[in-house]
């Protein structure tokens, strides 16, 4: 599998964050593609088209989503910038997310 894949975790609940918008942008704030989570907090691939070596932001929507579930939250987004090095691998950025706190790493 190539390309680019993500999860969200409500880290306050234990469950999936289903629904939160994400943004794939290049370097340069263009956006790339988009998509939501899913009912099990997952966009199974969020680009469109191949991505090439270079830098790339995946921003999430998490102030829509807090308000969305009466949710008090600091982090009205979450911007996590990130390098592609192989174009033929793939890459999964989870993020655990609370109101007052988030954790992202490189997964499998």
């Amino acid at each position: 599998m190539t390309g680019l894949s993500t999860h969200v975790l409500d880290a306050t609940s234990g469950s999936p964050a289903v629904g939160v918008e994400v943004s794939l942008q290049d370097a340069s704030g263009t956006e790339l593609s988009s998509g939501r989570t899913d009912s099990d907090g997952r966009i199974g691939q969020v680009n469109d088209e191949p991505l090439v070596p270079g830098i790339y932001h995946l921003v999430f929507d998490t102030g829509s989503w807090f308000a969305d579930n009466d949710v008090k939250g600091f982090y009205p987004e979450v911007d996590i910038c990130f390098e592609v090095d192989d174009p033929d691998g793939h890459y999964h950025v989870p993020v655990l997310l609370s109101p007052f706190a988030y954790s992202t790493y490189r997964g499998s």
